[in-house]
């Protein structure tokens, strides 16, 4: 069965140095996409020297369907891959609303979030409805005893926010 003409976010691995060719051809093509840099400032020669860094080195976020995504590498012929899930082997989606908070996380604050791996022990869904992460949807998690609100990327990674006092939390049922 071929996958549906629908438009979702998939995450793609990339060569390491390639994301802001990568980000150029996808914005020629007009194709929604997300890829987050930073600016990085080092000392040179006695000169500062301000470079644009990919906050995740090697992954990129694509929103479009499965056929255009598919024709990606071979029209760029960049060395694109995505990421499968790993229990129906094949290509993991990311559905909107992570995305979005996903998104969100990592525009707020370098200082409020950090990323980890997707391997974090599942907690209670939960969503934030106070303070500057309201509306983020995750699981909580506890970190040296400090409530945490994970938006995990099945399969990619997950970015846990700053601490979150528990009343601004109200548990989602499923």
């Amino acid at each position: 069965m071929l996958p549906t003409n629908d438009v979702v976010w998939y995450a793609a691995r990339v060569k390491y140095r390639t994301e802001k060719k990568i980000k150029s051809f996808l914005e020629d093509k007009a194709i929604e996409h997300f890829i987050p840099f930073r600016m990085v400032v080092r000392e040179f020669n006695g000169k500062r020297v301000q470079k644009e860094r990919p906050e995740i080195p090697c992954l990129v976020f694509v929103r479009t369907d499965y056929r255009t995504a598919l024709s990606i590498p071979v029209e760029s012929g960049f060395s694109v891959s995505y990421i499968k899930n790993m229990e129906t082997k094949k290509v993991q989606t990311i559905p909107d609303k992570q995305m979005q908070d996903f998104m969100f996380l990592l525009d707020f604050s370098e200082s409020t979030f950090r990323i980890e791996n997707a391997n974090l022990k599942q907690g209670d869904r939960v969503r934030v409805i106070k303070g500057s992460f309201a509306g983020v949807e995750g699981e909580l998690i506890r970190i040296k005893g400090h409530k945490r609100v994970v938006v995990r990327l099945e399969g990619v990674f997950s970015i846990v926010t700053a601490y979150i006092p528990g009343e601004y939390l109200e548990r989602i049922i499923c």
